[in-house]
């Protein structure tokens, strides 16, 4: 038996209504469940319970077992103050407030259908699926709704996606150029460099980079001295002997500490080489000025005129220093343009809507739908399930969906496991 379950019984009336009782013999009509709440607290909220005639309005907290109010310490907790009703599969210990009153106690044992346990056991059965539990089922369920909880899934996406961004602005004072130099960092990093890029921001101070604008050499030697990939002692490069004399100055003149780590070249396509990928970002930000306003305030941000402008000539015929390639411009792809778009420039504008109070999803709805789709495992593992994927909007919101869904086993809380659940009890 597994708590969500019992969630899924009490949200979805999943008991006989009219024959229910308390442990201690008392009748039970449930006017209101209540809403249902995800976060720290009871687990439902403002429901409206009759218990022999009387009226209580309050909130309802669900275990498998009773004694688990005590396990989870809800006696001490005042939150659990105005519990009127303890929902549980199993009653094994009599619970009471701080005040010394019994909470009622609903045991659903009795109640709970043969079908609706066999029905969710097996959704959980390996044996039945190879990529998600209710993979036989997908299809099935309306489109209605399957649409407007990839819809709830997208913002769902971006909601976590802000726990970062707002991370990053309490530690910058809320400066929002420095956030999007950092964000910009961490989608220039991919998977492998991410988490490098972004300390490499952190020990550069912003006021630095404006400073200079306008400087190339001076911006790409920052960018590339501070990830280290100027340590080597052996001047390999002209190129490399100017980057490195400029950044000693600037590492000198603003007391500047490099991170532990290096970026990775291992596993990596030269293109996103961390030198193409440093060089690429300091050519943007030496010519751009007030790249978030550019970026994230105006509206429609021309972001293949802003970000189309490669690198300086000498990585032109190099992908690492030492050695020489075939001459190409090292412009940012299409496909890169989009991987910006859906993670770093759609995240940063609703975070900066919701700070200006101004929240348009709307907008960004349409922003996302207008990106190519991403193309992974996961994105191809529900194609192959006959789901149409058009745009980023639906892939990211199918990632969200496996990834904090599908994968957990959070079937019920998902608005298509419910449903199927629905329709099959």
């Amino acid at each position: 038996m597994r708590e969500d379950l019992l969630h899924f019984v009490w949200m979805y009336r999943k008991y006989p209504i009219n024959i229910l009782e308390t442990t201690s013999g008392e009748s039970v009509i449930v006017e209101s469940t209540g809403v249902h709440n995800h976060l720290s607290g009871p687990d439902f909220f403002n429901a409206k319970v009759e218990l022999n005639g009387q009226l209580w309005a309050g909130n309802v907290e669900i275990h498998i077992k009773s004694s688990d109010w005590y396990a989870h310490k809800h006696q001490e907790d005042k939150n659990y103050d105005n519990v009127i009703l303890h929902v549980v599969w199993d009653d094994d210990v009599s619970v009471f407030r701080k005040d010394g009153t019994q909470i009622p106690t609903l045991s659903l044992k009795q109640y709970i259908s043969l079908e609706l346990l066999e029905t969710y056991q097996s959704l959980f059965d390996s044996r039945n699926y190879k990529f998600i539990n209710c993979e036989k089922e997908f299809n099935e369920v309306e489109d209605f709704l399957r649409n407007n909880w990839l819809d709830r899934l997208f913002i769902e996406r971006l909601e976590e996606k802000s726990v970062f961004i707002n991370q990053l602005l309490e530690s910058s004072n809320n400066d929002w150029e420095q956030v999007l130099f950092l964000m910009l960092l961490k989608t220039f990093g991919s998977n492998i460099n991410k988490d490098v890029f972004v300390e490499l921001g952190k020990t550069i101070d912003f006021s630095i980079i404006r400073k200079l604008h306008e400087k190339p050499l001076e911006l790409e030697s920052l960018f590339l001295g501070q990830a280290r990939l100027l340590d080597d002692e052996q001047e390999v490069d002209v190129h490399y002997k100017s980057l490195k004399r400029e950044y000693a100055f600037l590492k000198h003149k603003y007391q500047l500490n490099q991170p532990y780590k290096t970026p990775e070249f291992f596993r990596l396509r030269p293109s996103n080489f961390p030198t193409i990928r440093l060089a690429q970002l300091s050519a943007i930000y030496s010519t751009n000025n007030n790249l978030f306003h550019l970026l994230i305030e105006k509206d429609q941000p021309n972001i293949s005129k802003i970000f189309n402008l490669g690198t300086s000539e000498f990585w032109e015929t190099h992908y690492n220093f030492g050695k020489t390639s075939k001459k190409s411009v090292k412009k940012i792809s299409n496909s890169f343009l989009d991987l910006l778009m859906i993670n770093t420039i759609i995240p940063l504008k609703f975070c900066y809507q919701q700070y200006q109070g101004n929240e348009n999803n709307d907008s960004l709805l349409k922003m996302m739908m207008s990106i190519k789709k991403e193309e992974n495992s996961i994105v191809a593992n529900f194609r192959k399930l006959d789901v149409s994927i058009k745009d980023a909007k639906e892939s990211q919101s199918y990632i969200q969906l496996y990834n904090e869904y599908c994968v957990k086993d959070k079937c019920l809380e998902c608005a298509i496991g419910a449903s199927l659940i629905n329709i099959k009890v």
